[in-house]
């Protein structure tokens, strides 16, 4: 960054502006949150766009939505720690806003926005894919949903890290065509069990019944 004073302000959370005393108040990051989401689709668009010709314009409006949502760009915000830099109000810190997901994921926004000012869209394009790129081609070959075990786990840990488990609970029939059956727990409590004829496989199908008796896979 050439200018910091770009990336003070995206790492400046309201609260946090609104709590300065006297005339001056820090400028906080809506502003750039704002150019940053646009940044964001413009580069997820363009680059599945280019690299992915045979999906239709419906698939690739879903598949975005899929991959621009809170959660993946909470997890982008982690992986560059930005919790660790936010200038949060004392409310704000007090009840946890360093790891809430709504605050990370605008955060990943606005950095994206100031990097974008500070040095232009080629290096926002760049920022952006170096953290996107697997997830968005994982996402747009195998689509939304096929990998159950993600799925589940990006939903159990929208709220923070949450303490899945996976379980091999039996094994039957001839050695060259066992079945395997596994069980998905969150913090001990069984979510669902499925059968296959690998462990692999037996936890895709214990965290699609899971899925389904949370009401999000028919």
């Amino acid at each position: 960054m050439k200018d910091l004073s770009l990336l003070d302000m995206a790492l400046t959370h309201t609260s946090y502006a609104h709590e300065l005393k006297g005339a001056v108040r820090a400028e906080h990051s809506e502003r750039v949150e704002f150019l940053g989401d646009s940044v964001l689709s413009l580069v997820v668009s363009t680059y599945m766009y280019r690299k992915f010709p045979d999906l239709t314009e419906g698939q690739l409006t879903k598949l975005r939505a899929h991959l621009v949502c809170e959660a993946s760009l909470c997890d982008c915000a982690k992986k560059m720690k930005l919790g660790d830099l936010l200038l949060l109000g004392r409310g704000e810190e007090l009840s946890g806003g360093r790891e809430r997901p709504s605050i990370l994921a605008d955060a990943f926004e606005a950095v994206l926005g100031a990097i974008y000012l500070d040095r232009g869209l080629a290096a926002a394009e760049k920022y952006l894919l170096d953290l996107m790129q697997k997830e968005i081609d994982h996402v747009c070959r195998t689509g939304i949903g096929s990998d159950h075990k993600t799925r589940l786990q990006e939903y159990l840990q929208r709220g923070g890290d949450a303490d899945i488990s996976y379980r091999l609970v039996d094994s039957s029939g001839p050695e060259h065509r066992k079945i395997f059956s596994c069980e998905v727990a969150l913090a001990g409590k069984v979510l669902g069990r499925g059968s296959g004829k690998s462990k692999k496989e037996a936890e895709q199908q214990a965290a699609k019944v899971a899925l389904q008796s949370l009401g999000l896979e028919d």
